[in-house]
């Protein structure tokens, strides 16, 4: 599997790669990308933020359109899409120099942190070898409670 796209695609490369799947640059997708490339790696959002944040300002996108085209943004490389187990979904801009970054993800509020870890993707190269895979990506998704979630529940 390749790395990641850059973000940087912007619209000549995010163009050809979508006129190479039959697909077009509609403004939309544009403004969807122009988010996450606004603000950057580590953010992560929902499908209803990444809207809520386009109609604040004044960018016009269906929330129907944005699942669509977060969907389609990711399965091209250029969002990484981390699954919660409680059923959400979040989005980031991916990046080849950011791949293998692990997330805590608290269970009540989602909020999201990352970090990187040295011995998580030793262990992960480790069990690939001995399974005989190939290590394509190593992502640890930890379900923690935040502090502020953490505090509340002590009440």
């Amino acid at each position: 599997m390749p790395a990641p796209a850059t973000p940087a695609l912007a619209s000549g490369g995010l163009r050809s790669s979508l006129h190479d799947r039959g697909q077009r640059l509609t403004p939309q997708r544009q403004r969807v990308l122009g988010l996450f490339e606004r603000i950057g790696e580590g953010a992560h959002l929902s499908a209803e933020e990444v809207h809520q944040r386009l109609l604040r300002s004044d960018e016009r996108v269906s929330l129907a359109t944005v699942y669509r085209t977060l969907r389609l943004l990711s399965s091209m490389g250029l969002l990484q899409e981390l699954e919660l187990p409680e059923g959400g979904r979040r989005f980031e801009l991916a990046s080849a120099a950011h791949r293998d970054h692990h997330h805590l993800v608290c269970v009540r509020c989602g909020q999201t942190e990352e970090f990187e870890s040295a011995a998580v993707l030793e262990a992960g190269e480790l069990a690939a070898h001995q399974h005989g895979f190939r290590l394509l990506e190593c992502v640890l998704n930890v379900r923690a409670l935040c502090r502020c979630c953490s505090a509340a529940e002590q009440l």
